[in-house]
């Protein structure tokens, strides 16, 4: 039974709206970039009978509200939907497509008649209720880190390899788990992924400014009222993170690994080489969470396999699908989280030479990017797109 409508209600958005913008080879033969790639698919349908039934995971969280939003946005065809969320959700009401839903309870009978389902309720439920919802013929776009390593389970940016999903087709395979690459890995990627097919990417130094919206919706708003505390002069409310977090910033709370990394940075390299399919290539990562509500900023360094000029890195980059250039030298204007806040788009700028390395074999780049938008929700929609 799908999820019951009920008596209007407010749009369960709305919660987080109000923290959008305001103003958003050998190494030379690199098989990555011969690949052909084709821009991802924009559905233009909404709701129809022959559309493919939907059930959302997670949908009281940020991403899962996300979730909801851009499918809206852009009118995933659908023909029926199920609202999912643990017990202490069930029963609450959420505003999809102009219509009111009663959530569900996720359970093992949730998936049944499912085609398609969007996960983003913590890599335990994923692994708990993917496989059994896979198993019941439903494809599942995981968006926790579950099954991201898994060998045989795609890891997608459709603008990046979608070719890794081919054969993940309704009606033509039958049920099976595409896993959504952690955010910060998806931002890097879509900017630095041209580059790497123009002239191979060798090494890669990444340095991460993360919002707080990568640790949930708690987090965000510990950040907006640890701010009036402080403002407030009052004692500063702590319960997600063991810092305060206004104001100030520190290392990733991910937990740490024994090479000293924490696993955050980790996902950056692992999920790099995975989605590049290549271990020819060296990253590092150090990743911080700074007091910004729900756009990342990334700072890359890159050494390059052949050389490539700063204008020429430009133009490349100003004609890939999904990205915005904002390099305006003149007037100090570059990429800001809350520029691309709310946006689609990853935001590229701060395009230059690496002077520290010869030639033009270094380059480094500013990006920006929403985290619960193209960092989760919206690479997963795309990926359900892909699956029509």
């Amino acid at each position: 039974m799908y999820a019951t409508r009920a008596s209007p209600a407010l749009n369960a958005h709305s919660l987080y709206a109000k923290h959008t913008s305001q103003a958003p080879f050998s190494r030379a033969v690199n098989t990555f970039h011969r690949r052909p790639t084709r821009a991802p698919l924009i559905i233009r349908a909404a709701k129809d009978s022959n559309g493919p039934r939907v059930a959302i995971a997670g949908v009281s969280g940020a991403v899962g509200q996300e979730f909801i939003r851009v499918l809206t946005e852009r009118h995933f065809p659908y023909s029926d939907v199920k609202m999912l969320a643990s017990s202490r959700s069930a029963g609450k009401e959420v505003v999809f497509d102009g219509e009111t839903y009663v959530i569900e309870e996720l359970t093992e009978q949730s998936f049944d008649g499912v085609d398609i389902a969007l996960f983003s309720a913590g890599g335990s439920i994923s692994k708990k209720f993917g496989p059994i919802a896979a198993g019941k013929g439903c494809f599942v776009v995981d968006n926790s880190s579950a099954f991201r390593m898994t060998d045989g389970i795609p890891l997608v940016i459709p603008e990046v390899n979608p070719e890794a999903m081919a054969d993940y087709k309704l009606g033509k395979k039958k049920g099976g788990i595409i896993a959504n690459p952690n955010c910060s890995t998806i931002i890097a990627l879509m900017a630095v992924t041209p580059i790497h097919r123009a002239v191979g990417v060798k090494r890669m130094i990444a340095s991460t400014y993360q919002a707080a919206s990568g640790a949930g919706a708690l987090a965000m708003a510990e950040l907006e009222q640890q701010t009036r505390d402080v403002l407030n002069g009052d004692p500063v409310t702590m319960n997600v993170f063991s810092w305060q977090y206004a104001f100030n910033l520190f290392s990733h709370n991910a937990p740490m690994t024994n090479n000293g990394y924490n696993e955050e940075e980790m996902k950056m390299v692992n999920e790099t080489k995975k989605i590049w399919g290549t271990n020819d290539v060296s990253i590092a990562a150090t990743c911080i969470r700074v007091p910004v509500m729900r756009a990342h900023a990334e700072s890359i360094n890159l050494t390059l396999c052949s050389e490539l000029d700063e204008l020429d890195a430009k133009e490349l980059l100003s004609k890939a699908a999904g990205l915005k250039i904002i390099d305006d030298r003149a007037s100090n204007r570059f990429p800001t989280p809350l520029e691309a806040s709310d946006k689609d788009d990853v935001f590229v700028g701060r395009i230059r030479q690496d002077i520290s390395q010869p030639g033009k074999l270094g380059l480094e780049i500013f990006v920006c990017g929403d985290q619960i938008k193209k960092g989760a929700a919206l690479n997963a929609v795309q990926i359900a797109e892909l699956l029509l």
